[in-house]
């Protein structure tokens, strides 16, 4: 398929991308790694009039030590995210977790912003942020501001995100020691997860997000609040799919990914535990 016509700009800085995104209005999009909006494009799914290139903005591509979190531009490279020292010793959840993005190619020019702000419920990235208690940074034409995951995702492909706003930093809380797991069980190692969980385990708190059981990434915070009650990991499991909204599609059916849900969450108790 050939996309829509289009007009493209290039942005030197994030100050000069948020400026070009309000100059031309709702119909202009912000263009990264591409490899969630140039599909969509192809199938005219999306027919932005703008693409605003921000790949070279390269003060937004970093992994900085923030004391309690490791603070991750937005334009980081999933490969990035995945090599880094310093994830792997404070974050390793989400190094672990973006090494299963995709292919090598995906991971070389998909940026964790970009997955992010797509805010696709499919992705592995977004429901690993949520389960990690994330904070994402957003940069306007009226300064920045601080959004948890948990109220960052709000429907199908859609965020807390303004139209003239910008994702610029991630700020992961570290693990301090949590032992945790990332399951994600799916047809062909390069296909989207039919099911995925991300979660850890520290003392008495944990935290559980679901990739793909529902319109948005799903904090299973039932699942949570049975450990803390003293529930058995087996217990907890089975309120794997209480927030969720699975739904049916060529690869599983909604009771097939209620089943799935329960099964990973368990082997990711088990080993987060372990």
């Amino acid at each position: 398929m050939i996309p829509a016509a289009f007009e493209y700009v290039r942005a030197g800085s994030a100050e000069e991308a948020i400026s070009l995104i309000g100059e031309h209005g709702d119909e202009a999009k912000f263009l990264a790694g591409g490899h969630s909006l140039i599909p969509l494009m192809k199938l005219r799914l999306a027919q932005p009039t703008v693409l605003v290139d921000i790949g070279r903005v390269n003060d937004l591509s970093y992994i900085r030590d923030g004391g309690d979190h490791v603070a991750i531009g937005a334009l980081t490279r999933h490969m990035d995210v995945e090599n880094s020292d310093l994830v792997r010793s404070e974050v390793p959840l989400l190094a672990h977790a973006a090494s299963h993005v995709g292919d090598p190619q995906v991971r070389h020019r998909g940026t964790l912003g970009g997955t992010i702000a797509h805010a696709d419920p499919a992705s592995d990235l977004p429901a690993t942020t949520l389960a990690l208690g994330a904070t994402y940074v957003a940069q306007g034409p009226n300064g920045t501001r601080e959004i948890a995951a948990s109220e960052f995702y709000q429907g199908f492909l859609e965020s807390a995100l303004a139209p003239d706003e910008m994702l610029t930093e991630i700020r992961v809380p570290k693990m301090q020691g949590a032992g945790w797991s990332f399951q994600k069980f799916n047809r062909r190692a390069q296909d989207w997860a039919i099911v995925g969980v991300a979660a850890w385990r520290r003392n008495g708190d944990s935290g559980v997000a679901l990739v793909n059981m529902g319109s948005v990434p799903i904090l299973a915070s039932s699942v949570s609040s049975a450990l803390s009650s003293g529930a058995s990991i087996d217990d907890a499991a089975e309120q794997a799919a209480a927030e969720a909204e699975p739904q049916a599609d060529l690869n599983a059916s909604v009771e097939y990914r209620t089943h799935l849900a329960k099964v990973l969450v368990k082997r990711a108790l088990n080993e987060a535990t372990g």
